[in-house]
């Protein structure tokens, strides 16, 4: 990645023996591995919800607010934003952490939002096997805010529903309610 970065800087004409620019392919380098480490393999989606507690529990359970970022696969450049993660317990729950992990593992892959928010509520779905799952993830691409349409402070919403989050009316303004309340 270093080489990549250099004869990135020399294609735009920069001096890479520039003081500035000495250490940035290392940099760079060292910051696209931690941006992508989900491509590194060292963590698994069947790793991500192993902690599972048997509870009779049948009300939402819900994490709001969940921050990330990640990189548009299109451009490479990053899109910022919150996810909002709920589910209607089966048999089990998982720790609260749990939930904002899987998130951050979607969001270490070159992404794009409508994908991640199918990943999240997919895998939710696969491993706990949850009466509902329902996730809504709020971003800014950096793709449209500092490039190309240049419409700063405009927002990405993507949903995915499953279970009675998508058959039932109820359960699903229940979970949009909380979604947009302060």
């Amino acid at each position: 990645m270093e080489e990549g970065f250099r004869l990135i800087l020399e294609g735009m004409g920069e001096d890479v023996n520039r003081e500035g620019l000495v250490d940035t392919p290392k940099r760079v380098a060292k910051m696209y591995a931690e941006l992508m480490s989900g491509l590194s393999g060292d963590l698994k989606e069947s790793d991500l919800l192993k902690t599972q507690f048997h509870e009779k529990y049948d009300e939402m359970v819900y994490l709001k607010n969940i921050e990330f970022a990640s990189m548009c696969e299109h451009h490479f450049l990053p899109f910022t934003g919150r996810a909002h993660v709920a589910y209607i317990p089966g048999d089990s729950i998982v720790g609260l952490s749990k939930l904002a992990r899987v998130v951050e593992f979607y969001a270490r892959f070159p992404q794009v939002q409508e994908r991640m928010t199918y990943q999240i509520a997919s895998l939710i779905q696969k491993t706990l096997n949850p009466k509902g799952v329902a996730v809504v993830l709020e971003a800014s691409h950096t793709c449209m805010t500092i490039r190309g349409i240049k419409k700063a402070g405009a927002m990405m919403v993507t949903t995915k529903l499953l279970g009675r989050f998508k058959t039932d009316e109820k359960t699903r303004a229940e979970f949009m309610a909380t979604v947009h309340a302060p």
